[in-house]
């Protein structure tokens, strides 16, 4: 069995200040007291140059925030990944919902844009609609989301191409006692489904997991105290999707602690993959490695 993959570095991702920077910093706080997080990372272009553009919502008593990061994939070995820059709204502050931030990076300039002064939001920490996010590097743009794209243009003055950001990556915060839900997008513009995780560990000499899409069962691990790691390769919108499971701190850890899951599509899931989030951007077009979903899965009491 393959290690479980670590797929945002410390150095790559960082969430905004008002929230923890890890999920064994919001164990502490018991789950309950947990935010609700939510990162979003793509592969994206700064005049021809590679990067990754991490953008993560979160949700708390204060409010929402807001967090975009973008990261060198550009160079090699230990200079690949390196953070060009990084913009926090704060919760606190983000009673201005439109605004706008300049950074300097790397002999360039980029400028961070957002308008979420009518966005409408669901249960999680993302909105919905009514809104835009936008990244531009000297006048190009680099990652737009959003569906206000007339009003993002006229606001940056970006040039009207179109981003070539590819969505590779997303990693969210799930709750529950027995059953952990989330949306799941297994490729970029990809279809929604409907991902159900369950799990009883209370009491049960042999508890057991299973992975159900869209209602119907994918995944079932029996005699879960002695398989509390591994993978297993399920077919997704007939895709192959390496699921990767790490239930230890549930059986053996604190009330509070987390499990993590991972779902990796890949062309090719014979290759070994790289799990490091540089090179996860770096080599996904040589090695055909695609969408990466990372769950983290607290335990309500």
């Amino acid at each position: 069995m393959r290690d479980f993959p670590s797929c945002f570095g410390e150095s790559g991702v960082q969430i905004a200040d008002a929230a923890s920077s890890s999920t064994s910093s919001a164990g502490t706080k018991g789950s309950a007291g947990a935010q609700n997080l939510v990162t979003c990372l793509y592969r994206a272009q700064l005049s021809g140059r590679p990067c990754a553009i991490s953008v993560t919502w979160s949700r708390s008593l204060m409010g929402q925030g807001l967090s975009v990061g973008v990261d060198d994939l550009s160079g090699s070995g230990s200079g690949s990944g390196q953070c060009l820059c990084k913009a926090d709204i704060k919760p606190w502050l983000f009673s201005k919902k439109k605004g706008s931030r300049s950074l300097d990076a790397d002999g360039g300039k980029v400028d961070i844009f957002w308008d979420l002064s009518g966005a409408r939001f669901g249960a999680g920490p993302e909105p919905l609609e009514g809104f835009y996010v936008a990244v531009v590097f000297d006048l190009e743009l680099a990652l737009l989301l959003g569906d206000m794209r007339k009003d993002a243009y006229r606001k940056t003055g970006a040039t009207r191409s179109v981003s070539n950001a590819a969505f590779v990556a997303r990693r969210e915060h799930i709750y529950g006692k027995k059953l952990y839900s989330a949306k799941a997008q297994f490729c970029d513009n990809g279809l929604f489904h409907d991902l159900v995780i369950e799990c009883d560990t209370l009491g049960l000499k042999d508890p057991c997991l299973e992975i159900r899409i869209d209602k119907k069962p994918v995944m079932q691990v029996k005699r879960l105290a002695w398989k509390f790691r591994g993978n297993q390769t399920i077919l997704v919108d007939g895709l192959p999707v390496e699921v990767f499971w790490d239930v230890h701190s549930w059986l053996f850890g604190s009330t509070t602690s987390n499990a993590v899951f991972m779902f990796q599509t890949c062309q090719a899931p014979e290759k070994s993959m790289p799990w490091s989030y540089s090179q996860i951007f770096r080599e996904s077009r040589a090695q055909g490695l695609g969408f990466s979903l990372i769950l983290y899965a607290w335990k309500i009491e």
